[in-house]
């Protein structure tokens, strides 16, 4: 029994190694390139930046617009709670932060809690010579963490404009390392940034850590569509069509062109379902969207 159990949880152990470090333990998947892991970063980073004043039109583009039904539905699911601390990783420009917040208003009209001094606060601020110095706790009610700046700034704006301003709390986080300490929040999302990330079994693990007792873990995310003949024809579209239309809309074709090999190289579901069990969640399962252009992920901590 114990070995069994051993090698369930580390089979996906095996998979990462086959498929993110093919030539060394110190190199990863930027798209279909092999780089060293800690130029990974630096990359994404400069993609994003890139990008984000028009990251809804390209997720518009990669999903035929379907992405915002996608986030409807995303939050539907993830059912607001007025006595939650509700964190959204990698959620810069404040799109599911502000998904989440409608659906709570619309259940809890007086659920609004706002911050005494909205701000974006990047982890340097917390610098100190322990981990557990520079680890904080959550002054709102619901959070958004985000490595990239420019991800950032853009949110911010938005959330004046749609008057969420001083009801978010920013910041300026890597998924892998984020500045909180244990157990304080009951919901944790992702909604595709997680194969953008550098090491995939951290960001999860570090959900797990930042997560209460009973506290769910939501990951939206671009996957493999199950369809042989769909998958077929959403790889030419991808191929043929996406970058030319990031050089039309934002005279940038190499970030969208690695926006699209990034979820080539993201694990299929079973797989994911199979590395999220092995950061000690229970209950994992997802649900494709779209014939699985789209997945969601879901477990719990127990």
């Amino acid at each position: 029994m114990f070995l069994r159990s051993f090698l369930s949880i580390n089979r996906y152990c095996l998979i990462s190694i086959l498929r993110t470090h093919t030539t060394s333990s110190n190199t990863t998947h930027f798209g279909y390139d092999e780089v060293p892991e800690d130029e990974k970063q630096t990359r994404v980073n400069e993609v994003f930046s890139s990008v984000a004043d028009k990251y809804d039109l390209m997720n518009d583009v990669m999903s035929f617009g379907i992405h915002r039904v996608w986030k409807n539905y995303f939050i539907q699911i993830v059912r607001p709670k007025p006595q939650w601390n509700y964190i959204d990783v990698a959620g810069g420009t404040g799109d599911i932060a502000f998904r989440y917040l409608k659906e709570l208003d619309r259940y809890y009209p007086s659920s609004s809690l706002p911050l005494s001094e909205p701000s974006i606060i990047p982890t340097h601020t917390y610098m100190a010579e322990s981990i557990d110095q520079t680890r904080i706790y959550p002054t709102s009610k619901c959070v958004v963490a985000d490595i990239n700046p420019n991800m950032l700034a853009v949110g911010k704006q938005r959330a004046i404009d749609n008057k969420f301003h001083d009801r978010i709390q920013w910041i300026e986080a890597n998924a892998e390392e984020l500045p909180f300490h244990d157990e304080q929040f009951d919901m944790y999302t992702i909604a595709f940034g997680i194969r953008n990330c550098t090491h995939i079994d951290r960001v999860v693990s570090e959900a797990y850590r930042i997560l209460k007792k009973g506290g769910r873990f939501l990951c939206l995310e671009f996957s493999q569509v199950n369809n042989t003949l769909l998958r077929y024809f959403y790889d030419q579209y991808s191929k043929t069509f996406i970058p030319p239309m990031g050089q039309i809309i934002a005279n940038d074709w190499k970030s969208y062109q690695y926006l699209i090999e990034s979820i080539r190289v993201f694990p299929k579901q079973n797989e994911f379902v199979e590395l999220i069990s092995s950061c000690k969640f229970r209950y994992v399962n997802y649900e494709n969207l779209s014939f699985g252009i789209a997945a969601i992920h879901s477990g719990y901590k127990l």
